[in-house]
């Protein structure tokens, strides 16, 4: 007859093989994609401080002015707002925001154009690419656009201002509030 040792004699071994088969592609997958994936991210970029003994420039600027209003409506003026501004309807179809947007900032989407058929000629680099194209659309003759949004509008609204500067490669945009003339305005242009 058999005898078997009591449980208390017993050595467990763990079969550390069947771990290690496990663990080994689980941290390789998690090293790869955790590495190689690049961030999805929007650059924006930040104007300098403004030195204070510095006199202010005060030429004009090619700028405009979008409004974004309940139910989908969108205003737009060129320039500053004077008393006798007239705000344009528009709207967020292909004849509307992205042809103002396209015809203003003409110049620098040839520019940017250009730099895309050198980059391709060439074999640029990524980083000096990106450099360019940041000088090109931060010229000081560049659109500078202004995206003000009233508390009725959607947020859907702003995204989709945003995606129809970034399509017309503007490189100056703000998001601000709207002032009270701009609001007075809006009311009389609904």
């Amino acid at each position: 007859m058999l005898k078997f040792p009591k449980q208390s004699q017993i050595e467990m071994s763990y079969p550390w093989g069947c771990w290690v088969s496990f663990l080994n592609p689980t941290y390789v997958d998690l090293l790869f994609n955790s590495t190689f994936n690049k961030p999805k991210v929007m650059e924006s970029a930040f104007p300098a401080k403004p030195d204070p003994n510095q006199p202010v420039d005060k030429t004009e600027v090619n700028g405009i002015t979008f409004l974004l209003s309940e139910k989908d409506k969108v205003f737009m003026y060129p320039g500053a707002l004077k008393p006798e501004t007239e705000l344009s309807k528009t709207d967020f179809s292909p004849n509307g925001i992205r042809k103002i947007l396209r015809q203003s900032n003409a110049a620098v989407i040839s520019k940017i154009k250009a730099l895309n058929e050198e980059a391709n000629k060439t074999n640029m680099p990524d980083s000096t690419y990106k450099k360019k194209s940041i000088e090109i659309k931060g010229d000081k003759k560049a659109l500078v656009v202004l995206v003000k949004a009233d508390d009725k509008a959607s947020y859907k609204n702003v995204i989709d201002m945003v995606d129809e500067l970034n399509i017309a490669s503007v490189g100056k945009f703000a998001i601000m509030e709207m002032t009270e003339d701009e609001k007075s305005k809006l009311l009389t242009a609904k």
